[in-house]
Formats: C-alpha cells, structure tokens, sequence
C-alpha cells in the first residue's frame, strides 16, 4: 500500500523565508497533496471532535475557544527518510498549531521530535492504532530518518476560532492597581543610579513566538492566551490602551564552557580558534547576566488589527515577563572567549512577542516614539479636522525624544506639512530639527516654503541652519542632496523663499569649501584625486544654483587654492560640458572657472624641467618647532638625505607631516642608539611628479581649447 502511494506522491517541499523549496538534504519524503486524499468514516467525526477538545484543554487554550482541523498533505517516509528540525510555517491567519496523525505502520525510527521551552520529547507512532499528537506552530520539530518500514501520516492545520471569556474579577482589579503604580511611580533602573521619571510604557513579554501574521489578540498560544486576556482587561480598568509587539532579545551572559577551569582565564592557547560561531548552550555553564537588551520590532494597532514596522528599544524598568528567557531556548547563541580586558561570554538571542501598554492619556508619545509616520499622519488628520489644540498638545508631548527618533528622510514632506499647519513657531522647529539637509528635494520646495511664510524668514533660516548640523558637515553620501539643487532652489525662488535658497547654497558651498581645503592639502595622490573629484558634482551644481553675488564669492575662493584645486575643477568642466548647454554653462558663471583654470594649466605647462641637482620641495608645515625644521630640509636645493635623532613622539609626528602631504620623501627608522634616528630621502618621484603635471596640463589645455571654444584665448 505504501509503494502504491508513493506512486501518486511528489517529493515535499519547504519554507524557508518567503521561498519553497526542494532540498533532499534538509527534506527528505514523498508528499500527496489535500485533494487527493478523503478522510471519512462513520467514527471519524465523533474521534476528531473528542481529539480537538483534548488537544485545546491540553494546549492551555480558553475553553471559549473552538479548534478546527484543516488536512494539509498526506506524507510517506521510506527507508532513510527524514526532515530536518524546523518550524511549521503559519499558512492561515487562524492558524496556531499543527495536528499530526500517524497511521497503523510497522517502521523503525522516525520518530517526531519536538522542542520547547528547553525541553525536548520524542514521539513514536504505533504498530496497530491512530496516534494524535498536536503542538504550536513556533515549537522546533523534526522526523529522524526511517531505519525501517514506512511512516504514514496526516498532517492538518489547527485553527482557532476565538469566543468571549471575562477574566475573573479579585486578579483583575488587583492587576488593575498594580498597572497604576507602575505608571505612577519614579522608574529604577537595574544596575542603580537617580531616580528617573515614571515610565510610559509596561512591556510584558510572552512564552510564544509568534510571526506577524500571527500576531492577533484572538490568536495566542498556551498560557499566553489566559494571562494576556487578564492583563489587557485590566488595563482597560486602569485607563490605559494595550497592543501586541514583535521583540527581539539579547541577553549577554558570564559564561564558562563545561570543564573548564575558571581561574584558568589567561591560559589562552593561540592554536585555539578565538571565535567557535554558534553554539549549544549545553556546552556552557552560565554565570551572572552581564546585560539584557529588548527592541520592539513590529506592533499592532490597539485593536490589533494592522500593524507597522518600528524600532524601539525597552528599558529594563519598563518590562516583565512569567517566563525567563533564560528559561527558553535561543534561536542563536555565540560563545566569545577571553579577550584580555574582559572575561568569557556567550550572547543569546530570542525572538518573543510581547503586551505594550500605557495610559491612554499618554497614549500618542508611546506610539509616536516607535512610528514617527503614524504620529506625523496622526497630527495630519488632527489638523485636518480642526483639532489645532490638540494637535499642538500631542505634537509638543514628542519633544522628549523626537530628536533621537524622528529623522527618517522620507517623512520631511509630511514634517513640513505638519510644521506649517500647527502655527506654533517653537514647536513646528521641534518636529523639522532631526531631518539633515541630506533629505531635501525638489519636492520639498513647497512646505519649506509655507512654514518659512508662516513663521518668517529669520525662523527658516534657523531651521536649515539647523540641517546642517553644528559643523555644516554631512554624512555618508553627503553631497547627494545637491544633484536637486538648482530646481529646488528655481522653486523656493518662485514661492517667494529666496531668502531659504541663499541659506541652502550658503550651506552647501562652506561644506564643500572645507572638504576642498581639507583634500587640496592632505592625502597620498591617488585618494586625493579622488577626493578632489566627488567634489565636482556639487560644486557644480551649487554654481548652477547660485545668485551671482555667490558665484563671484566662490570664484573668489577658489582662485585663492592652489593648484591641486585643479583635479576638482577640470572633472567639474568636463562633467559640465557632457550635460550643460554652452548658455546654461555661461549663465552659472563656469565660463569663467575655465578661463581660471587655462590661466594656471599654461603655467604648469610652460614650467621649464627642474634641474637634475634642484632637490626643493615647496611645503609649509603645522607651524611646530619639528615641522620648522621638516621644511628647512624639504626646501633645500641641495640637501637629499637628513638622519635626524628623534623621540618615539617627534618620528610619528613627521611621519604623519610626509604622509599627510604626500611629500616625495621615504622615512625609515635606524633602531640604534637612543633616540633612535629618523632617516629621511628625498625619492626620484619629485622629478616624475612634475614631469606628469605638465603632460597632463597639456592635455586638459587641448581639451579646453576644444570643449569651451578657447576659452583663454582673449588673455594670450
């Protein structure tokens, strides 16, 4: 019968993620799909009644709730096949748990093996009966190969459907009172220290894992279902709103592994691998917990509906539990021995859901803490309806933390929409101090310029000031922003913001003019060059973009370089050329740049070749006594070698004088006497550096002469 089957089975598939799989190494057995399969008899009905009803008083659920059992494959394990340990998949939104039954079948081995809670049990069907075994869907479980004989079974989806259960009342309001203390009372944090303030929020986090899709109030698992019900009624008592979440927890460990000496510590082997990867926690004995860390990474609505991706980080003051992590089982461990400035230590992660509640009156800066979007479209819809002073009220209960959290660079358009409708000055700057100048866009030129309207020019002028940042630098990609320059600008010109355009440009051209003076005298060649050349883009567009009272400025400025800024500003007029019309070249004031740049390219050009005994390099150091008497060497004609007797403090700081300006000079170190001395000498590359100047500055001379009409032509 069972060669017959397979006859008609397809090898089984897998999940792993979003994708199905088929891999015989982590699978291995022969699946008949649902419609293939009827499952009847006149003692069927009454058996899978009386099993389910056992099965939900066993699983811990309420007893207002109905399971229901729903045939998903009929499998046959031959001779030495197996499934892996893995998790069944939620293919349900009802879905809590999976229901095997294993038909009558003489075989050996293939046993279910399933995991929870640190506890593990294995399950073996039998020869002559029906075997019903159910489990949740998050426990780990696996099918050992089949020794002998073929394994048969029915596996079904368990789903819940949810009746109405009430707490009972002395716990309840008991839970109640302890929720109003808990929100009332200053917050002490763990490892000591002030006082703080009472907390917003009480996270309790649940024995069960639970995906997204399965995250529901009518949905929880076990124990979880009893104690969830009871929390979330008393928290309704106690004024206050609850929602589900989604954590991630990282618990540090003092750790030592089995049999090892623990005053050994510093016996450190180096043939030993430092770092062993994942481990079994069986192998280690654990000692005092070092740290504890809980993030919230999804949450529903409080009517547990929907749901939104967030990143929030829990106090250890702000939550609780009934089960320990410690008590369940990590889905990844990492074992670190020691490192010399601290002991042995094995990190654990788990993935558990959790109950979020806070008073309802605090209710928008609990959520608005972890969405920044949900609070930004909550003070939208506020506005919208004419709650300006609530509006204002929950806007101004951000101010503790939105500086930390509220920075996302696709919220500034709603941030700037908000800002201008609330009409209130401080306020409205609150919500627009996270964002970084790196998030404007064209598309932004409208709200920048309505909150500019509605609070003057002197109140914008702060804000993108602000954008900046303190020292006016950016972050990664930091010049990206400037590729949209000129049409955002054309727009804040057009809604009457010019004043907001100058403070952009302002801003982009002091943080280029840092990094140009930065690169034009720092950097080994080649990281230079490269340096110089990302500068291009944004200068030109801040040149494109620019009133002419700026431009003249930046002309100005860049005259005064030396004639390193060149590798900025040829790309800049090449990159120029390839996509700007001669007019659009003329109007940003680049024609002018080009003459500059001809002016210096047929000095360098017209250099006559130095002198086989000229050794003099042209460089100014810090300033220092070392960097005085550096140049005094760099400088002289006739000087290629100085043995210089320095401490260990001077060599390092001449090092970093050479390196830094790419001088063509080696420095070695003699490690005789004390100090030792420094042995520095001037390289042939002085001699080849100048000789690729001039060829190159022939080259761009021809290309200019080409590409921009001879633009030095009227100052032969």
């Amino acid at each position: 019968m069972a060669k017959k089957l397979i006859a008609v089975a397809r090898p089984a598939r897998f999940g792993r993620g979003e994708e199905t799989l088929s891999d015989t190494g982590v699978r291995d057995t022969w699946e008949i799909s649902p419609e293939q399969v009827t499952v009847g008899g006149p003692a069927w009905p009454a058996l899978l009644r009386g099993a389910l009803e056992h099965f939900r008083e066993e699983l811990g659920l309420p007893a207002s709730t109905r399971l229901r059992a729903e045939l998903h494959a009929m499998l046959v394990y031959g001779k030495g096949q197996f499934f892996l340990p893995h998790q069944d998949s939620e293919k349900d939104d009802a879905m809590v748990g999976t229901l095997v039954l294993s038909l009558p079948s003489a075989h050996a081995g293939g046993e279910l093996v399933i995991d929870h809670a640190g506890q593990s049990r294995a399950y073996r069907a039998s020869k002559q009966d029906l075997t019903l075994l159910a489990f949740y869907a998050d426990c780990r479980h696996e099918v050992t190969p089949v020794t002998s004989g073929h394994r048969v079974t029915l596996t079904f989806n368990l789903l819940a459907d949810p009746g109405a259960s009430e707490p009972e009342a002395a716990p309840l309001a008991e839970l109640a009172h302890c929720l109003g203390q808990h929100f009332s009372r200053p917050s002490t944090p763990r490892y000591g220290g002030r006082a703080l303030d009472p907390p917003n929020r009480l996270v309790y986090l649940l024995d069960h894992e639970y995906t997204q899709r399965g995250l529901s109030w009518s949905r929880l698992k076990g124990a979880d279902s009893e104690r969830v019900a009871l929390l979330r009624a008393a928290a309704e008592q106690a004024g206050c709103e609850s929602v589900l979440a989604l954590a991630e927890v990282k618990q540090t460990w003092d750790a030592q592994p089995v049999g090892d000496d623990p005053w050994d510590d510093y016996g450190y082997d180096e043939d030993e691998d430092e770092d062993d990867g994942a481990t079994e926690d069986g192998d280690y004995d654990l000692g005092d917990l070092i740290d504890d860390e809980i993030t919230l990474s999804w949450w529903t609505g409080p009517d547990g509906k929907g749901g939104e991706a967030i990143s929030l980080y829990i106090h250890d003051y702000e939550s609780c539990t009934s089960t320990p992590s410690a008590d369940l089982t990590p889905y990844e461990s990492q074992y670190e021995g020691y490192m010399g400035n601290y002991g042995n230590t094995l990190d654990r992660w788990y993935r558990r859901a959790a109950v979020v509640v806070w008073p309802r009156e605090r209710a928008f800066a609990a959520r608005g803490e972890a969405g920044s979007q949900w609070a930004l479209e909550e003070l939208c819809d506020r506005i919208a309806g004419g709650d300006l002073d609530g509006a204002r009220t929950a806007a101004q209960s951000l101010a503790p933390f939105w500086k930390r959290n509220g920075s996302q660079p696709a919220l500034l358009e709603r941030a700037l929409h908000v800002a201008a409708g609330l009409e209130a000055a401080e306020t409205a700057a609150m919500l627009l101090e996270p964002f970084r100048v790196g998030a404007l866009a064209p598309e932004h030129a409208a709200g920048l310029a309505a909150a500019a309207d509605r609070y003057g020019t002197q109140w914008a002028l702060r804000v993108v000031d602000g954008w900046f940042g303190s020292d006016h630098r950016f972050e990664t990609h930091r010049y990206a922003w400037t590729e949209g320059l000129p049409e955002l600008c054309a727009a804040l010109r057009s809604h009457r913001s010019a004043a907001v355009a100058r403070a952009l440009l302002a801003g982009g051209w002091d943080a280029v003019d840092h990094d140009l003076r930065l690169w034009t005298a720092t950097g080994p060649a080649e990281i230079r060059r490269a340096q110089l050349e990302q500068l291009a883009p944004p200068l030109a567009r801040i040149l494109e973009a620019a009133d002419e009272e700026l431009r003249s400025g930046i002309r100005t400025v860049l005259r005064g370089y030396g004639d390193r800024v060149l590798e900025c500003l040829v790309p800049m007029l090449r990159r120029s050329a390839d996509v700007l019309s001669a007019d659009a070249r003329r109007a940003a004031g680049l024609d002018e740049v080009a003459r500059d740049c001809v002016d210096r390219l047929r000095t360098i050009a017209a250099r006559a070749p130095r002198d086989k005994d000229d050794w003099s390099i042209a460089w100014t150091g810090c300033g220092c006594e070392l960097c005085d008497s550096l140049g005094t060497f760099v400088r002289s004609r006739e000087r290629r070698v100085l043995e210089w007797p320095l401490a260990k403090d001077g060599r390092r700081h001449v090092h970093g004088a050479i390196d830094s300006a790419a001088l063509p000079v080696r420095h070695q170190t003699r490690r005789q006497g004390r100090p030792y001395t420094l042995v520095l000498t001037k390289t042939e590359e002085l001699f080849a550096t100048e000789q690729t100047a001039r060829h190159q500055a022939g080259a761009d001379l021809a290309w200019l002469a080409s590409a921009w009409n001879d633009p030095g032509a009227g100052r032969r």
